[in-house]
């Protein structure tokens, strides 16, 4: 494991604990991705990714790409196991998704960033009703890693899942919007089985 992703993997443990479980993926012509799955507070679980911060991600316009200056991120899924919905076993089906959209950067050429959507195609996990996932602002469960220049921090980007019709209005009005509405309506962005947010009004 890279000094970067040590550093990555000690900031995660220290903001949401030990790892109960992890997952290692490797897709062809890709770097190792893990996903490691961290139990919260009460009925509360979640999914961090480890590997795609390894490299900076580059603007696939650019000529040359940078070993050492641009983003790095790692991504953040939170989900509850109360309740009707689906158990920790049909959850974890998450983890090859998120490695999916780890790799991303490395696969298509893509800048993760806040405000973007990632569609995975798929269901999250089986019975899902969503097939995306909308990229939110970093800072608020796991800070900011610093690194040594030139290298840019390490962001920790939240991911809230998007029913199709969500991400559809997500593209015509904007995250903000979206995001606005979900804050109207009291959506629980952590309910594995919560409905779709009105969006004729």
């Amino acid at each position: 494991m890279s000094d970067v992703l040590q550093l990555v993997e000690a900031r995660l443990i220290t903001a949401l604990g030990e790892p109960d479980a992890r997952a290692a993926i490797t897709f062809l012509g890709t770097d190792r991705m893990e996903v490691l799955r961290f139990r919260g507070e009460r009925d509360v679980v979640r999914y961090a990714t480890l590997g795609m911060s390894d490299r900076p991600m580059t603007d696939p316009t650019a000529a040359v790409a940078d070993p050492l200056r641009g983003p790095r991120a790692e991504l953040v899924l939170t989900v509850r196991t109360g309740g009707a919905g689906p158990g920790i076993s049909v959850l974890d089906e998450v983890l090859r998704p998120l490695a999916v959209l780890a790799a991303s950067p490395q696969v298509e050429g893509v800048v993760v960033k806040p405000g973007a959507s990632l569609d995975l195609g798929e269901p999250l996990w089986t019975g899902a009703p969503f097939t995306s996932v909308l990229v939110a602002e970093p800072g608020g469960l796991v800070e900011d890693l610093e690194l040594l220049e030139p290298m840019e921090p390490v962001r920790f980007l939240p991911l809230l899942p998007m029913t199709g019709n969500e991400a559809a209005w997500k593209r015509v009005h904007g995250a903000g919007a979206l995001q606005d509405r979900w804050l109207r309506h009291g959506t629980d962005l952590r309910d594995p089985v919560r409905s779709e947010v009105p969006l004729a009004s």
